[in-house]
Order: structure tokens, then sequence, then C-alpha cells
């Protein structure tokens, strides 16, 4: 029995050694099979993918970026420099694709302290950091002590909500751990201009007040700065200062860029954000022009966003060059004598303390050319001159009777007076409940046309107001059937000849006056000389123009030429393009009244208000004076008289070269006739016109002789 129990054991026992060998072998198969799968994939990706694998791997992309190139410049109409760009040394960052992180940005910031402060000044330094920047700095140095200090909820925000909560919790204790030295102040400064930069688009970080030794570390770590480079950039350089510097206009900093309200528009063409760009006067008129062609670069970048070449593929040139119609030499004589002529004024003894303004334009009747603007300010409060030429298209003033050569014209025109029809002149008109009205004095009982113009008869205008109204007139009653549509007619005429409208001048804005609103019929008869609707003093030089020029409204222009810079950059090039005159409309009179207003206006100056003042003048004028009363008050009280004072002119009276304008407000009341500064003004501009006239005339001779050219 043992023994039976015994081998039933052993047989037990082989048995399960018979079954391990067995399983084993089954898992080495499934171990084997395995591998052999894996072997086969290997192979498949090695064999068949292996070229679009190793692609993917050394992927690398193509990223075109724009280089800003140096503005156009400006030259006078005799090609004298106006505005020119100055070379400065600058420090610039092009960040790489996909930008870097904050972190990043900080060391490379560290780094480049080392080399330079980009702001000197340490009160402007502490300026520069805000608590925000402090914020920031405080967050990369404690991001994760900063985190934990969210509530659960507050974790699950958004990136940028979460952020911006992080940023709150830190305290002012927590910022007065840290020591805030010039050194780290400047850090955060440069480490600020370099958040600002867009991916592989240059960005300035300093190009004032950097150093020759600052710039040349910099360029020496170039290796170890990645991203930094130093460059030569530009800033503009106003040539003759002050003098027209209002309608050159200014450019935004690089800091600034691009005006941000109107990012769409500038990206939409080819600006990146901080593209300098024209923000006032012929900057902004002609910034399409000024801009340039950037220099386009193209970056190849490897899957990680790394650069590992660049390529210029269109090479960069400078913006266009602007020829003015202004010539200087013309512009700075007309602001020394309007700036002299105020003095003078201002120092008259009946000068009243309102007086603080003096403004002229002189332009070229024919073609719409502007030879020179000139406004000057006394500031009182600084006691000192300011020059203000943007107010000639800025500031309007009632003209008085400079315009009344309009008004005999919509007279002429609507068949109210003819040539040589003689209008009762009265000593006065008075409406009931209006001032009496009168001349500046009796002029007879009656005139015709161009005695009231050489005379200028305030009661010719109103009469011929008061029947292109279709209205009766009787001494001290209402002014029966009077049509209040007569201020639109008149202003219809007005408008022909560019008073109350704009003139079409080449800047990015102009004001048309202020149109007054009427209150009764005596406002009416107060419009025909000039002392209702205000008008600038452009307004003026154009209607002058348009009398002087036959009938045909001009429009006034400061561009030239366009031209392309020269060959070596510096030099002027080519013409590109003409200015050509444009005329905006001819006015509906016929010739032969525009000939009598134009006879009228040269006994003004002859025979009539303007001779006196210019008798023994050597070049021919012709033209029309004007004052409107311009009294002042305060809490309903008149406190003070001033007159409105006005010239308007041409030279010679037969094909004019020039026309000008005038406009003195708020002169103080009888310094007029001790010190008349519109005449004064007028005089002295017209005289250097023909000067410089002569001047140019005899250089251009000699050198004709010296070249043995002729001259036409």
């Amino acid at each position: 029995m043992l023994t039976e129990n015994k081998l039933l054991k052993r047989t037990k026992k082989k048995k399960k050694k018979a079954q391990l060998p067995f399983r084993l072998n089954i898992l080495f198969v499934a171990v084997f099979f395995v591998f052999s799968l894996l072997i086969v994939q290997l192979g498949v990706v090695q064999i068949l993918n292996g070229e679009e694998a190793q692609r993917k791997i050394d992927q690398t992309e193509n990223t075109p970026s724009e280089k800003p190139v140096p503005r156009g410049k400006m030259y006078d109409r005799n090609y004298e420099l106006v505005l020119d760009n100055i070379a400065v040394k600058s420090i610039t960052y092009t960040p790489p694709k996909n930008g870097e992180s904050a972190m990043s940005r900080l060391e490379l910031a560290e780094k480049l302290a080392e080399y330079i402060t980009i702001i000197k000044d340490s009160d402007e330094l502490e300026k520069k950091i805000t608590e925000r920047d402090k914020q920031e700095y405080f967050y990369l140095l404690n991001s994760e002590d900063v985190a934990d200090r969210l509530s659960d909820e507050e974790k699950e925000l958004d990136a940028g909500e979460k952020y911006q909560l992080e940023l709150e919790s830190i305290t002012e204790e927590d910022l007065n751990t840290i020591e805030w030295t010039s050194e780290l102040l400047n850090i955060l400064a440069i480490k600020k201009e370099l958040d600002s930069a867009y991916e592989l688009s240059p960005h300035v970080i300093v190009n004032e007040g950097i150093t020759d030794e600052e710039y040349a570390q910099v360029a020496e770590h170039l290796h170890d700065l990645p991203g930094i480079d130093a460059t030569i950039d530009w800033e503009r350089d106003k040539v003759y200062g002050k003098t027209l510097s209002s309608f050159i206009g200014n450019i935004t900093s690089a800091e600034e860029g691009i005006p941000r309200e109107k990012s769409d528009f500038y990206l939409a063409n080819g600006y990146t954000w901080n593209d300098r760009v024209g923000t006032s006067g012929l900057e902004q008129q002609y910034e399409h022009i000024l801009r340039g062609r950037k220099e386009q670069v193209q970056y190849t970048t490897d899957s990680n966003g790394n650069v590992i070449n660049s390529e210029v593929v269109v090479e960069g040139q400078r913006g266009k060059d602007l020829v003015l119609t202004v010539d200087m030499e013309l512009q700075k004589a007309m602001d020394q004598i309007v700036e002299e002529e105020l003095r003078n004024a201002l120092a008259s003894s009946n000068n009243n303390g309102y007086l603080e303004d003096a403004m002229a334009v002189m332009m070229n009747p024919q073609t719409g050319e502007i030879l020179g603007m000139s406004a000057i300010r006394y500031d009182r409060e600084k006691n000192e001159f300011l020059n203000n030429s943007y107010r000639v298209i800025y500031d309007a003033h009632a003209p008085g009777s400079s315009i009344k050569g309009a008004t005999v014209l919509a007279g002429y025109q609507t068949g109210v007076i003819d040539l040589n029809n003689n209008v009762l002149s009265e000593s006065s008109i008075k409406i009931k409940g209006s001032d009496e009205k009168k001349s500046h004095r009796n002029l007879g009982s009656a005139l015709n046309d161009l005695q009231a113009l050489q005379e200028s008869s305030n009661i010719y205008m109103m009469r011929i107001a008061i029947m292109m109204s279709g209205a009766t007139y009787r001494y001290n009653e209402p002014l029966y059937n009077f049509d209040f549509s007569s201020f639109d007619k008149l202003r219809y005429y007005y408008n022909q000849f560019g008073l109350g409208v704009e003139t079409g001048i080449d800047m990015p804005f102009e004001s048309i006056g202020v149109v007054g609103v009427p209150a009764d019929a005596g406002n009416f008869l107060d419009f025909s000389f000039g002392q209702f609707d205000t008008y600038t003093t452009l307004q003026l030089a154009q209607y002058v123009s348009t009398i002087a020029n036959d009938g045909y409204r001009v429009k006034p222009h400061l561009l030239k030429e366009i031209r392309e810079p020269g060959s070596d950059g510096e030099s002027i090039g080519p013409v590109l393009e003409v200015e050509d005159p444009e005329v905006l409309n001819r006015i509906e009179m016929d010739t032969k009244y525009i000939e009598r207003v134009q006879e009228g206006f040269k006994r003004v100056f002859t025979q009539g208000t303007a001779s006196g003042r210019w008798a023994g003048f050597p070049y021919e004028v012709a033209g029309k004076t004007g004052t409107a009363e311009n009294p002042k008050y305060k809490d309903g009280e008149q406190v003070a008289y001033t007159e409105n004072l006005t010239l308007v002119g041409y030279s010679p009276a037969e094909n004019p070269e020039i026309a000008f304008a005038v406009l003195v407000p708020n002169n103080g009341g009888t310094s007029a006739s001790q010190h008349p500064i519109h005449h004064e003004i007028g005089k002295r501009i017209v005289k250097k016109y023909y000067e410089l006239k002569e001047k140019n005339g005899s250089e251009e001779e000699e050198s004709s002789e010296t070249t043995g050219t002729e001259t036409e």
C-alpha cells in the first residue's frame, strides 16, 4: 500500500515537471512574437517613413520681417534743405519666433544692463517703473509662492484672470523685501522695452543719450545677447528750427509707434506696431510718400522657433522727398516782420491789453503755391513771442471791409446793382431795435460801385444786402418783408471765393470759420460788410487770389514736387511727380464785373483808404482794407473796445505774381491810427518778396554767365 502511494506521488511530480517547460516555451514564443512585431515596425519606420520622420525633426519655417528705413526729406522751392534725418546710435531687440518667456527676457535684460543705462536721469527712471512693473518682477522671483495664495476656485480661472489676481495679491510689504536700486530699476526699464517687442520685428530699446562707450560695449558682446543689435537709427531735424515747424508737423517716437486708435488702418497698410508715423502737418498729410520702402528680411527658424538663418529679400529705400512751394528765406523774413510789427503795436500807449496775434499769408494767385505763412502770438503770462504759424489756417475772425469785393460781385450777379449805378448813401442806416450803422465817415448822398470800394462804404454794402433780401427799408422801422434765406444766398456767393468753406490746402485739418446764427435782419446788414461770419487768414488770401486771378479759385498747396532720393541717399534726386495747379471753381460773375472790382481794388491803393499808408510804395499793389469792431465784454458789460484789422491785396495789379492777406485781431482801439500794423506788415512782406526776386534773379544770371548757358 505504501509502495502504491509512493508511486502515485512520483507520477504526479513527473507530470508537473513536464508541464513547466511547456509553459516556458509558450512564454518564450509570445515574447519572441512581440519582439518580432517591434522589429518589423521599426523597419517600417526606418525604411518606409524615415525621410518623413527626419523632415519633421529638421522642420524649419521661413518667416518674413521688415526693418524700418529713414523717412523722406523736405526742401523749399529753391531746393534748400528744410527737414533732414540725423543718424543716431540705437540698440534694438528682435524677439524670436513665438517669443521668449518672461524669465528669459529678464535674464537678457540683466545681461544688457551690464553695458547700458537707458534712462540717465534717476528721477525719470523712477517714474518709468510703475508699481505693476515691480509686482511683475516680484512674481518672476516668487511665482510658486504667489500662486499658492489663490483659492482653489481662483486657480480654476483662465490664465489671464489668474495672473491678474496673483499680481494683486502682491502687497507693498512684499515689494519692500526688495532693494530697488537704480541698477535694478535700469534692468526693469530694459525689460519693459523687451516686453514691448513683437516677434521677428526690430524694436528700439534706446536711441537717445547712448554713449559711444555703451554702444561699443553692446556691439562687442552681441554674441552673448540673443536678439540684440547695435544699429544706426535716425531722428528728424527741422533745419530752420521753429520756422514753419507747425506746418512741417511731427511724427511718433519708436516707443509710441502707430496710433492705437488707428491701428487697424496702419496694420492693414503694412505697418508694424512700433513704426513711426506722421501725426500732424505735412508729416501726416504725406505719410504714404515719406514712409519709404522697408527692408524685407526672410528669417529661417527651426521647429523650436530659433532663427537659424536670415536673408534680405527686398532692399530698403528711404522715403521719397518733398519739395515745398515755400521760400524759406521769405518765410523767415515774414516771421521776423510780423513779430517786429506786433512788438511795435504792443508798445503803443493806447494798446489796451487784448492784442496778442498777428498773421500773414502770401501765395501765388495763378498756381495756388504758398510762398509763406506766418503767425506770431504774444504770450502775456510768459512774456514771450511764439511762432504759431498754424494759426493762419486754424484761427478765424470777423474780417471787416476786406470782403466787400465779394459783396459787390454778389450784387452784380443778383442784378440789384450794375456798373456805374449810383446807390443812395445816407449818413446812417437804422433798423428798429438795432444800433445805428454807419460808414467810417460820411461819403456823400450817392455812390457808384467804384467809389464804394475805393472809400469802403458800409452804407453801400448794406443797401446791396437790403435789395438782395427783397425788403423795404425806412429809417428806424422794421425791415419789412425781409427774407431770412438771404443769409444763405449771400453765403453761397462768398463760398465761391473760399470764404466759409475749406480752401483745400494739403493739410490734415483746416478751420472753415464760424457761421453766425442770425437773430434779426440787422445781422444781415453786418454780414454784408464783414462783421458776422468769421474767416481764417488763408481763406482771405484765397478770396483775394480769386479776384486777382480773374475769378478762378485755385487750391492753395504746400507741395511743389515729389522726388526720388539722390543716388547717394543724400542729394536731391530726379522728379517723380509735379503738383499741378488745381482750379476748384470759377465764380459765376461775368468777367466785366470781376474787372470792375479789380479796378476798384486798384483805386483803394492809389486814391482810397490805403493810399495814405502806401504812398510812394515802389511796387504796384491792389486790394482792400478792413476793420471789424470787436468789443470785449465781461458779465454782460463792455469792458474794452478792440478792432480786427485786415488787409488783402495782390501785386502787380496786372498779371499778379503774389496775393497776400494780413489779419490782426483784437487790436486796441485808436492805436490802429497811431500804428497801422496791418499796413506795415503788408508793405514789408511785399517789398521783401520783390527784393528776394531781384536777388535770386541776379544770382541765376551770374550762374548762367559762369556756366556759359542762356536764360529764357
